[in-house]
């Protein structure tokens, strides 16, 4: 079966980045999956994507050995199953809040007798290699969403979860959560105190920990904080700055009054 190279860099003790795709396009699914990216997530809950336009994104991404997972809608077990068949090697699942719905979610993904999954690997198959279903449990990647009080409040049970191999923090649903703002790169000490109660569980419980960031110096701070899987922003976030930066600099350069010879001498 094919590398999960996610898997692959966390045994060696690195640090993953990810980016992140809000745009149903496979044509800038390929250019984001050109740009050096350990992994790319087609993110259903909050992107534009739907499950169609996840696949057609996976293609594009399979262009690359850049490994495609997808954030799911919900806790669902068709959708995060078809997800699967359709070759995403992660899975990242949002609010689970109790370890009966961390149960759920991991089952989705994991074939008997670990799971519930049905068997059906139409695409994965090709992707993944003849071997797929034999090789899937141990390959495929299942990361929760930590990002309520609830879900810390219930963090150990959450973590001890078989089959369970990383969290994923949501900082901004978890700001609203526990101080009622969503707040992005957050500072705020009683933010990062939470943050540290939920990456110093995960560590204890042999977990891998992933966070959202909206900056590079930002996840650098996870990284160093303990976080092994980081996102960057998004393909739309990326995308707007760029243009932003551009088209500022162009505008404030056109509207600059010339320079006179008096100015300079």
């Amino acid at each position: 079966m094919r590398e999960n190279r996610v898997k692959s860099i966390w045994a060696d003790g690195g640090a993953v980045v990810n980016g992140w795709l809000h745009i149903p396009s496979t044509w800038s699914a390929e250019v984001m999956a050109h740009q050096g990216w350990d992994s790319l997530t087609v993110d259903m809950q909050h992107g534009i994507a739907d499950l169609n336009a996840a696949f057609q994104m996976m293609q594009a991404i399979s262009t690359t050995d850049v490994v495609p997972f997808v954030r799911v809608p919900w806790n669902e077990p068709g959708v995060i199953m078809r997800s699967l068949d359709l070759g995403a090697y992660g899975v990242i699942c949002p609010m689970v809040n109790t370890r009966a719905e961390c149960e759920a979610f991991v089952g989705a993904c994991r074939y008997a007798p670990d799971g519930y999954r049905s068997v059906g690997p139409v695409r994965a198959r090709v992707y993944g290699g003849a071997d797929y279903v034999e090789q899937a449990n141990q390959t495929v990647i299942t990361m929760a969403m930590i990002e309520t009080r609830q879900a810390m409040d219930n963090l150990d049970d959450i973590l001890s979860v078989p089959g369970l191999d990383a969290i994923y923090i949501g900082p901004s649903d978890l700001g609203m959560s526990l101080f009622g703002k969503a707040v992005g790169d957050n500072e705020q000490p009683d933010f990062l105190a939470a943050l540290d109660v939920i990456m110093n569980a995960a560590k204890q419980h042999g977990i891998a920990i992933g966070i959202h960031t909206g900056s590079v110096a930002y996840a650098q701070k996870m990284i160093e904080r303990g976080a092994q899987f980081v996102t960057i922003a998004s393909d739309a976030a990326l995308l707007s700055a760029a243009a932003k930066q551009a088209v500022t600099e162009l505008k404030g350069a056109a509207v600059a009054p010339p320079v006179k010879k008096s100015d300079v001498y």
